[in-house]
């Protein structure tokens, strides 16, 4: 028989991550209780308004009448310290409720320094680096006197033509959590008391990493039982790990839109996972009701908002014009209006808002100090992914010529990547200032060759191989500008853009060894291009730091050690792509099915096979998920079970010998896969459901052990239940998700 399992808790997520803020994060009582707020009082506080202003003169006017009467709540965007605690001021001295502001921004992957781009944290598969990281961010923010972000985004992405995959932190539902509690952690700290921490948003509830098509804000489908097993389960660790705040997506799920969805909101998130904190949606989503053609006018749209589930508005005013009238009418009761208060109230009692409202953070000691410089440097060397080594052309050799070439290799606006509303170009390191560092101007022959990294203007190409000539090895830095990936920056062709394909062919042409660095918010689609370079590492958009961080891993100053976050497409047309697809009927392998240019003329139409694939590009990825290499190599061998055969509620231990079989110090991230081979819905052909980082010494051998239960074999089948089903399973210990050691075991 299955075992049901109406409220599942991944074991082995729980155990990387014990103790969060969760336990008694809204146990108290507020300052201030509900029953001493006029109705307009209350509707104030579900209002978010936006300034960025910086000084006090630019403060409107329109916005302090606002606070005075209460019709604010919070305040997104406020542009200083200064600008903060004046509107703190006029909130706690002049208004009519006398509540604190909260003051909210976009703290992404950074404030002032900048760490990888999310998903390029993600591919360092070190949650620890990646706590670290969102704490400097905190630290940061906090000291200008912001104590809200909306991160971290928690959106799983199988389709990189998608701008905002960048800010996600991949594909798969296993990892995201990782990284969702790893982050979640760093922004809020031990207790959101503390002045130093922020209050974390797990965003977009839900499904909007899966646009149609991978163009933002498009529709989506997601059939529930997928939306359960994939696209739900960091939502449900971000809870468990006691995220204060969720916001609502901008996409309809099956036919609703995000912001209206009464099932995810108030079955799901509210219900089945226990959500007690604060919804918020996202920048006028709410009004977006009309515009979706599911609310006839902003009455219905805030209606439909607040009955769904909705705290706060963010931006758009659709709530605050109607709620008085809704209230009136008997369509929203004051008692469903007070228990949105109160939990907007508890929020500002957990930051410790009502005891110190005011800001007294120091910027100068706080921002871009030597030590959160050094954690961006760190993070981004973990982030890096060499992808390509042919002929061990990296590292490079120390006494080595270096041409650099290409539109990123100094540019210190875009390799902060999106989403840096506070970041300065002038606090970039780049690739080209630490070259100069590591080899001296003799040993360095820079070109940008092409003006932006979608210039098709090829008239300095010639002196990027008259630079290329006088050198001993290329080292080419391209990819996407900053601007080419984020928000509403999808694309429908992922390759390299503008003439950076030609460049390379003729970089290549010169007979000099090629190393490709790629900066850019998603995997790009190299196929043309690939069998050119003689090394390949995907950079991301790396940060402040990134340029010390990718010259010491190509001078073999550090070892490379980031790992696929995702599934690297070799052509747009493959997308969406994902590891963890289920099996076809027809799968294909390798030998089993024939590409188009091996066709014979005039062949009979099912003379070339009737498999899953493509027939001019095959059927495998150019780089599978949690794929990397190091400088040196490693073994797998000597895969062990504890037992063949567990109960529902039993587990088994699983384990490996892995060797480096190099003469260089490894890093290597062991991964465990499952796959249910029979099952009353079809299971994808390899799920992760677990990860040890383990670092070896030169021919140093490690036996690594995992732990898989019975609970990590369940999934929602086609009843929206949770179950274990007895059966037979693979099990592997892997480098990535197309290789590795496979034992088998039964569930009985």
């Amino acid at each position: 028989m299955s075992l049901f399992r109406p409220h599942p808790l991944r074991s082995t997520l729980s155990a990387l991550f014990l103790g969060t803020i969760a336990g008694a994060a809204f146990a108290q009582a507020p300052a201030m209780s509900v029953g001493d707020l006029t109705i307009k009082h209350k509707i104030g506080q579900l209002q978010q308004s936006n300034t960025d202003a910086k000084t006090l003169a630019e403060i409107p006017e329109d916005l302090k009448a606002a606070i005075r009467a209460s019709r604010v709540g919070s305040i997104l965007n406020v542009g200083s310290p200064e600008v903060a605690n004046e509107l703190q001021r006029i909130a706690m001295t002049e208004s009519e409720a006398r509540i604190p502001l909260i003051f909210a921004r976009d703290v992404i992957h950074g404030y002032r320094t900048i760490m990888p781009t999310p998903l390029g944290q993600a591919a360092s598969w070190n949650a620890e680096l990646v706590q670290a990281g969102a704490r400097v961010a905190a630290v940061e923010a906090s000291s200008m006197g912001i104590r809200w972000t909306f991160a971290p985004m928690i959106d799983i992405s199988r389709d990189s033509r998608w701008g905002r995959i960048t800010e996600s932190f991949g594909e798969d539902p296993y990892l995201t959590s990782v990284m969702t509690v790893a982050s979640v952690r760093g922004y809020q700290g031990d207790s959101l008391k503390d002045p130093t921490s922020i209050a974390a948003t797990a965003k977009h509830f839900v499904g909007y990493g899966a646009a149609e098509g991978g163009r933002d804000y498009n529709v989506t489908y997601i059939p529930e039982p997928l939306l359960h097993n994939v696209y739900l389960p960091p939502f449900k660790a971000a809870v468990d790990a006691g995220v204060a705040t969720i916001m609502t997506a901008f996409n309809e799920l099956n036919g609703v839109p995000a912001s209206a969805h009464d099932y995810a909101i108030n079955t799901v998130l509210r219900g089945e996972f226990g959500f007690k904190g604060v919804i918020v949606s996202d920048w006028d989503s709410v009004l977006e009701l009309v515009y979706h053609g599911y609310a006839e006018d902003k009455k219905q749209a805030a209606l439909q908002a607040l009955k769904a589930g909705m705290d706060i508005e963010m931006v758009s005013t659709t709530m605050q014009e109607n709620l008085t009238a809704l209230l009136d009418g008997g369509q929203v009761t004051e008692a469903e209006l007070n228990a949105k208060v109160a939990r907007i109230l508890d929020l500002k009692h957990q930051l410790g808002l009502f005891e110190q409202p005011y800001t007294k953070g120091d910027p100068a000691k706080s921002i871009l100090t030597p030590e959160h410089k050094k954690l961006s440097e760190e993070l981004a060397l973990e982030s890096l992914v060499l992808l390509k080594n042919e002929k061990r052309t990296l590292p490079l050799a120390k006494n080595v010529k270096v041409a650099l070439i290409g539109p990123l290799a100094h540019a210190a606006h875009d390799q902060l990547g999106s989403w840096v509303l506070d970041a300065k170009k002038q606090d970039s390191v780049t690739v080209l200032d630490a070259f100069r560092q590591a080899v001296g101007e003799d040993k360095l022959f820079y070109s940008q060759a092409l003006y932006s990294s979608r210039s098709r203007d090829t008239k300095d190409f010639a002196q990027a191989l008259e630079q290329a000539n006088k050198a001993d090895v290329i080292v080419f830095v391209g990819g996407e500008e900053a601007v080419l990936s984020g928000e509403a920056h999808s694309r429908a062709d992922t390759r390299l853009p503008g003439a950076q394909e030609q460049l390379i062919r003729e970089l290549k042409k010169t007979g000099k060894p090629l190393v490709v660095v790629v900066m850019a918010g998603r995997p790009l689609a190299l196929n043309d291009v690939i069998d050119e370079m003689d090394a390949l590492v995907m950079a991301w958009h790396p940060g402040t730091m990134g340029g010390p961080a990718i010259v010491r891993l190509l001078r073999g100053d550090a070892e490379p050690v980031g790992r696929l976050p995702v599934t690297w497409p070799k052509v747009t047309g493959q997308m969406p792509i994902y590891y963890n697809h289920p099996s076809s009927g027809r799968p294909a392998s390798e030998g089993n099915f024939t590409q188009m240019d091996d066709f014979p003329l005039e062949a009979f139409q099912h003379s070339t096979g009737h498999k899953n694939h493509y027939i001019d590009i095959g059927f495998k990825p150019q780089f599978p998920f949690g794929y990397g290499l190091s400088y040196s190599s490693v073994q797998y061998s000597d895969i062990k079970l504890s037992k063949t055969a567990i109960g529902v509620d039993g587990e088994l231990k699983v384990s490996a010998k892995i060797t480096n079989t190099g003469s260089r110090p490894v890093t290597e991230t062991a991964q465990l896969y499952i796959r249910d081979l029979v099952a009353s819905s079809v299971r994808p052909v390899r799920e992760l459901k677990s990860y040890q980082r383990l670092t070896l010494k030169p021919r140093e051998s490690k036996r690594v052990t995992f732990t898989l239960r019975g609970e990590d074999l369940a999934y929602y089948n086609q009843k929206v239940e949770y179950v274990v089903e007895p059966g037979e399973f693979h099990v592997w210990i892997a480098p990535n998700a197309e290789e590795g050691l496979r034992a088998d075991f039964i569930v009985r």
